[in-house]
């Protein structure tokens, strides 16, 4: 690992006009900037462009979580206080750990009211953590489907008419409480004319918290702390990478939350079976052991996210591919535009 390494280096300025605020129709219409990572160059492409770079021994590796409506807005308990609450993950029955606003004015004690059609809900703040999350305890968690919302990124202020575009055609396991993004672009009939070149697709689970929202404010960034996240990756995708790697193919992860899960399952042999809590932290420096490829989305300045497809493609690259992009007005972070880096 570079022993300079600055959390201002991994700073850029983006214009706000080039910040996504609603999804290109249809998805896999968004741009697509195809990243060579052996020569540097740089070709500007659609996402639909895909299978002309995928050969038939790939493996493609998805993450199949869903987003759940984790955005809960309700008031404060005596008064018209409104509050927001965004829960992150499940800790035990009934308990979430979560981010609230006004943040300062809601301590160990508070309850929250929200009106569902039929029934008033009745949240109670448990404690409150150093980081700026709190422990919250639902009276019944049927409140996050009667009453939640999308939980979409701050920088979006454009209403979402339709929910599902906020989660990918193969979402299955509740638990994200935001969307792994680099699979937004895949539509039913993208993902046929994969297969049918004889790409072979595999899945993994992590469950996006915290750390997709929060900035590295550390000025190096090795102290910053990620934050723990659930993640799964089942014994038929461990056989498939084998497979796969047997036959001389590439492992292309879709998205940088299934980077951290390959990259955690990843031993010295190869890919084990893995479940649990991940805090896995990829910097440049970074020796990769389980991804050959990988389909990303623009990053936000100075993020994890940022930080890990640098180390994939060597900061210096991805500074240029960055620069070009703002260059030719592609469309930035959750509903924006994607990379292949290969």
């Amino acid at each position: 690992m570079p022993q300079d390494l600055r959390t201002a280096d991994f700073d850029y300025h983006l214009p706000p006009e080039l910040i996504a605020q609603t999804p290109i129709e249809p998805r896999d219409h968004s741009r697509l900037l195809v990243l060579n990572r052996r020569d540097g160059s740089i070709e500007h492409r659609r996402f639909f462009d895909l299978p002309s770079y995928l050969r038939s021994n790939d493996l493609l590796v998805f993450n199949d979580s869903r987003v759940i409506p984790a955005r809960l807005l309700g008031r404060k308990a005596g008064s018209q206080g409104k509050v927001e609450l965004l829960l992150l993950h499940r800790i035990g029955p009934k308990r979430w750990q979560a981010l609230a606003k006004p943040g300062r004015r809601l301590g160990p004690g508070i309850k929250v009211e929200i009106e569902g059609a039929k029934k008033q809900y009745v949240l109670e703040i448990e404690s409150k953590s150093g980081d700026g999350t709190v422990i919250v305890r639902l009276d019944d968690e049927g409140v996050i489907e009667e009453c939640g919302h999308a939980p979409l990124p701050p920088y979006i202020q454009e209403r979402l008419s339709d929910p599902e575009r906020y989660q990918t055609v193969y979402a299955r396991v509740k638990g994200s409480a935001a969307a792994p993004t680099a699979g937004l672009h895949f539509t039913p009939e993208l993902l046929q004319r994969i297969q049918q070149q004889g790409v072979k697709f595999a899945f993994v689970t992590l469950h996006v918290g915290l750390d997709t929202f929060r900035p590295v404010d550390e000025a190096d960034p090795r102290e910053h702390v990620i934050h723990k996240e659930y993640c799964e990756l089942p014994l038929e995708t461990a056989r498939a990478i084998a497979e796969r790697r047997k036959r001389g193919g590439r492992i292309i992860a879709v998205g940088t939350t299934t980077t951290r899960v390959l990259e955690t399952a990843a031993k010295a042999g190869g890919v084990a079976p893995w479940n649990g809590w991940t805090s896995t932290y990829i910097l440049p420096g970074h020796t990769f052991r389980a991804v050959d490829a990988l389909i990303t989305n623009f990053h936000l300045p100075k993020s994890t996210l940022l930080m890990l497809v640098s180390a994939f493609a060597g900061k210096a690259l991805i500074d240029k591919a960055y620069r070009e992009a703002i260059e030719q007005r592609y469309r930035f972070y959750s509903f924006g535009d994607a990379m292949l880096i290969e």
